[in-house]
């Protein structure tokens, strides 16, 4: 397949594997990478969903999906493009290698039936014009152990911690994860092979901090939570000045949630408890006695793209019921433009292609940031990227696409 300026797209070949890493490093500013993690990589990869694009002999650009399944509003897990490893020589830029590599991959996942795609965006500004809305967003914190306190729940001390090698509970760690997996949507179902990706531990990515550590939760005999962290020890004029930094934590109750802070909070000789990537609503924020010395921020996470419009709307539920027809712009993927009737309520929903007048007018990239229920469609509305052609038909629309908890995209990929 041919680009716009000579250069050939190819599906890569595994024997071309290694040629294609190291283009992809180099266009993230280069840097060492360990042989674990490209061989972790390699056998990841999808090499019939993984693309080359060659100039000549020399390689331009990357990029490729993995099969993944999202959870959407109301618990469906819905198969999912993960787009990634997108990179373009610094050489060839403005000769349409991106486009030709997004388009496949779009092509590719509507013929094998996936309703959405999604990435996290290195630049924001790239993906929009590929119908990539911002649908999730992520808390960081930096808190202040030494002055902020937590509030437990009942039922905290009954939960017993311990430390465990990750390796030793890996699969009792994924089994909590794949029990959230339904309650809040933007999360993927774990594929085969993947959870090797959460022990990846090179020494030259730790900035000083220690191998990684891991303590579980239980309760009544069993594993109810986990928490993955490292630790950096630091010495001031005042003392130990130390750092915790936390990799994942995930928990299937409020107490076992609040002993797995709890922990974190008190471990010796540290002072700072970094905090990453976190879902919008997380729980620890309601324990804290100080929010101020948390210094929460909030950025960009998940980017999604609904590949087929009627599909992908009529995979989730709706908090309220509605009736709505949705103009959609989609010049990218012009099998979604048009019109749709969207129907829907907590149940179920449908969403066919229609004549009737419509209701709301929006791209298909406002369609994805609003998708997962984290993002408004009033307030994309008052940002003028939403136009309301029936009166009341954007509040109905916006209350049902809400989501009871905020959306997350925690898995890497």
């Amino acid at each position: 397949m041919g680009t716009d300026h000579g250069t050939e797209l190819k599906t890569l070949r595994p024997e071309e594997f290694d040629r294609w890493w190291d283009h992809l490093i180099r266009a993230f500013g280069g840097g060492t990478t360990s042989t674990e993690e490209r061989e972790l990589d390699r056998s990841l990869t999808e090499f019939d969903r993984s693309l080359a694009v060659w100039d000549g002999d020399t390689l331009v650009g990357t990029s490729g999906a993995f099969s993944f399944r999202m959870t959407v509003p109301g618990g469906a897990v819905v198969p999912t493009a993960g787009v990634t490893m997108v990179s373009v020589a610094a050489t060839h830029r403005r000769r349409g290698v991106l486009t030709s590599m997004m388009r496949r991959l779009l092509e590719d996942g509507r013929a094998k039936g996936e309703p959405l795609a999604a990435l996290f965006a290195s630049e924001p500004a790239i993906y929009g014009r590929f119908g990539y809305g911002a649908a999730t967003l992520q808390l960081d914190a930096e808190i202040d152990t030494g002055r902020v306190t937590l509030a437990l729940p009942a039922g905290t001390d009954e939960v017993r911690v311990r430390y465990a090698p990750p390796a030793d509970v890996l699969a009792e760690c994924e089994a909590v994860y794949a029990a959230l997996v339904p309650r809040r949507p933007g999360m993927l179902a774990r594929q085969p092979g993947w959870e090797r990706a959460a022990l990846v531990d090179p020494e030259s990515e730790r900035e000083g901090a220690s191998a990684l550590q891991c303590v579980v939760a239980e309760r009544d005999g069993g594993v109810t939570g986990y928490a993955r962290f490292r630790t950096k020890m630091g010495w001031g004029p005042s003392g130990h000045d130390g750092t915790v930094t936390v990799e994942d934590l995930a928990a299937l109750d409020p107490a076992t949630e609040a002993a797995l802070w709890r922990f974190l909070f008190g471990i010796d000789l540290m002072t700072t408890l970094k905090v990453r990537g976190r879902p919008v609503d997380d729980a620890w924020q309601h324990l804290v006695s100080d929010i101020r010395r948390c210094l929460p921020q909030l950025r960009d996470a998940g980017y999604v793209r609904l590949v087929d419009v009627g599909a992908a709307l009529s995979a989730r539920t709706y908090l309220t019921p509605v009736d709505v027809v949705f103009e959609v712009e989609d010049a990218f993927c012009p099998w979604n433009a048009g019109r749709w009737r969207l129907t829907g309520d907590a149940k179920g929903a449908s969403c066919e292609r229609t004549a009737d007048a419509a209701d709301l007018a929006l791209t298909v990239r406002d369609l994805g940031a609003a998708y997962l229920g984290g993002v408004s469609l009033l307030s994309l509305a008052a940002a003028g990227r939403v136009r309301e052609l029936r009166p009341g038909a954007l509040t109905e629309a916006s209350v049902g696409f809400g989501s009871a908890v905020a959306p997350w995209l925690p898995h890497g990929f």
